[in-house]
């Protein structure tokens, strides 16, 4: 399973220059609680870092920053780490553990924005893999009650 299989690519994305109000109001509009931030290239964006919810509270209000006076580029996390869509699901999961980040931007082949994959997004899919792992069990327990009925 690749990444590029089961990211969002309904992303929502910020450029540098933006507000921190509009960042926040982005991510109400949208009930994310991240957002890209990217440059414009050839062919589209390219990720050059991410904001979330969490870099506002803490750089922002809990500093005691005035938001209008702050632009995303001021806050935003530039050790940005991304996978590209042909990565396996396990090794890009190893990487966000590794790095220590719940969300990573997804990239094709030129380097351009494609999606984002989260952590919730990966226990979604666990969790689906995980019931279709239940039901083999009821329906082989099923298939030997038909072929070898009941004990009692």
């Amino acid at each position: 399973m690749s990444v590029g299989q089961f990211c969002n690519r309904d992303t929502v994305i910020l450029r540098k220059e933006d507000s921190i109000i509009d960042a926040a109001k982005v991510m109400r509009e949208f009930h994310v609680g991240s957002a890209i931030v990217v440059e414009d290239s050839t062919g589209g964006v390219k990720p050059v870092g991410i904001v979330t919810d969490r870099d506002l509270v803490v750089e922002i209000l809990a500093a005691e920053l005035d938001p209008s006076a702050v632009t995303i580029g001021d806050i935003m996390s530039y050790d940005l780490i991304t996978a590209h869509e042909e990565d396996g699901l396990w090794e890009t999961l190893q990487r966000m553990r590794i790095k220590g980040v719940r969300r990573i931007p997804v990239v094709d082949q030129q380097g351009l924005l494609a999606g984002i994959l989260t952590s919730d997004d990966l226990l979604e899919i666990l969790a689906s893999e995980l019931t279709e792992l239940v039901k083999v069990i009821g329906k082989e327990q099923e298939r030997e009650r038909k072929t070898r009925g009941s004990l009692t």
